[in-house]
């Protein structure tokens, strides 16, 4: 209903007056198309691929983010660049494998390490062409001042610096009127002993709360993002909203805690799907839907230690932390009434590291040509261009700076590797493990012996990308690295 009422809208700015439409909305529309698209990128953290009722949860209830996949395209084969949160975070922002910028682990908060201001980020190259831009959530790419989101193409910052079960740098700089929970002070944040899972929230580049109240947080960065968009409206706008949740430990807002049939997870997942409908909808009320494209997904598969209270990868195998599907393969959805089809489902293969080239290419800006950027414009997957394919040739699964598996196509080859070993035992070789996931998305059959051609050009993929970025499992270090940030 909305969907159609906003697409009148436009059609009367073009030309055909609408009696019922009102006059904020025409001249909302009427600005949209003559300015570069807005983005809002939605980016959870450890969320199952099966976790959203339009990718088939069977007891979590998503009506908002399901109808905005009615009213646009689920991407089923949607891939991030690594399977933990600050690698993840690199590539998304970067459009690069996150070993290439030097940012393959997590980040911790005695880390003194981020992201590089050589590199140049989403937020800037979107800066660069007039657009406000904020982030809202876990940022995770560096906590110290040279690393934070201000200083890297984000006018603003609301949120946690890293993983909502750390702890704080008792370095931090404290805003003067810094609010403060269960009798914490200045001095005892800079001398006693670090609370377990008190983590501070930021404004800028200083604490504004500590230790902050997480049951509030999805609430807080929703208003925070609800106001950033309607303060933007009459200008183009980048919201980069990475959620804290559903990270253990797993926390809610009272109105939502005890809803889910999921449990506590459930909760939060409902709770997020409610923010998102926030979202949307001010967007719609804005008349600035058929000039906004949301992308909502996920930073890596779930915990699978949780049982039922956990995410859910189903039907991928494993979760978090490794390199089979379930722990890189993520739900997406995509939404832009009137150029990403409704209702629509792409089984092609995209990944995160594509956002920035494919939104680069929508807003007029130039991807850096001085420098490799892996990911690939995915517009026409998108618009849904009959008889699109993905441009990606090959897919590198990376941990740390070892690189696991390699996919090309419908093929996906997990290396041989030595596992295992210590004082106790010598290493074993593990053979490699050759999937089809189209037939396969489980990866539960190995037809790597009926299969050694693609064995062997698989492998072959895997040796360019030791040469180009390297592989510890190998001992290479690769020549196109660059260096991450030093505080």
């Amino acid at each position: 209903m909305e969907h159609g009422l906003n697409r009148r809208e436009f059609l009367g700015v073009a030309g055909a007056a609408v009696a019922t439409a009102s006059q904020a909305a025409r001249g909302g529309e009427a600005v949209a198309a003559q300015r570069p698209p807005n983005f809002i990128v939605i980016f959870t953290d450890d969320q199952g691929y099966q976790d959203l009722g339009c990718f088939g949860s069977p007891d979590i209830k998503t009506p908002c983010i399901d109808k905005m996949a009615a009213e646009g395209t689920r991407f089923t084969d949607f891939h991030v660049a690594a399977c933990v949160c600050t690698p993840s975070r690199a590539a998304l922002l970067t459009g690069c494998y996150p070993q290439r910028v030097s940012l393959p682990n997590v980040l911790f908060p005695g880390s003194k390490v981020g992201i590089s201001d050589k590199e140049t980020t989403l937020a800037e190259l979107l800066k660069a062409r007039g657009y406000a831009t904020t982030c809202i959530g876990k940022w995770h790419l560096g906590h110290l001042p040279p690393f934070l989101p201000t200083r890297h193409g984000f006018d603003s910052y609301l949120g946690i610096p890293y993983s909502n079960d750390m702890t704080v740098d008792p370095t931090m700089e404290v805003a003067d009127d810094v609010k403060w929970n269960g009798g914490m002070t200045l001095e005892k944040m800079r001398k006693d002993k670090p609370i377990r899972h008190g983590v501070p929230l930021f404004r800028g580049e200083k604490v504004v709360e500590y230790p902050v109240d997480q049951a509030t947080l999805v609430t807080r960065y929703t208003e925070e993002a609800v106001k950033f968009i309607t303060a933007s409206k009459d200008k183009p706008f980048f919201l980069y909203l990475p959620h804290n949740m559903p990270h253990v430990p797993l926390f809610v807002s009272e109105r939502f805690k005890g809803k889910s049939k999921r449990g506590l997870y459930g909760d939060v997942i409902e709770e997020i799907d409610w923010s998102t409908g926030q979202i949307l909808d001010t967007v719609r009320k804005l008349g600035l839907a058929e000039n906004t494209c949301v992308v909502y997904t996920s930073d890596n598969g779930p915990w699978l230690i949780m049982g039922r209270n956990g995410g859910s990868a189903l039907p991928l195998r494993d979760g978090k932390g490794t390199t089979w599907e379930g722990g890189m393969r993520e739900p997406c959805v995509m939404w832009w009434p009137g150029r990403i089809p409704a209702g629509k489902t792409c089984a092609e293969f995209a990944a995160t590291l594509d956002i920035l080239p494919t939104f680069a290419k929508l807003a007029g800006a130039e991807v850096p040509k001085d420098r490799i950027i892996d990911g690939k414009d995915i517009s026409p997957l998108m618009s849904g261009a009959e008889g699109a394919k993905s441009p990606t040739e090959a897919f590198f699964y990376y941990r740390g700076y070892g690189l696991e598996a390699v996919r090309s196509g419908k093929w996906k080859l997990h290396l041989a590797r030595k596992t295992g070993g210590g004082k106790a035992k010598a290493a074993q070789e593990r053979p490699a493990e050759l999937y089809d996931l189209e037939a396969d998305i489980s990866e539960k059959n190995n037809v790597a012996a009926a299969n050694p051609d693609v064995v062997k050009r698989l492998e072959e993929l895997a040796e360019r990308c030791r040469e180009d970025i390297g592989d510890a499992n190998r001992g290479t270090t690769g020549k196109n690295r660059r260096p991450c940030g030093t505080a």
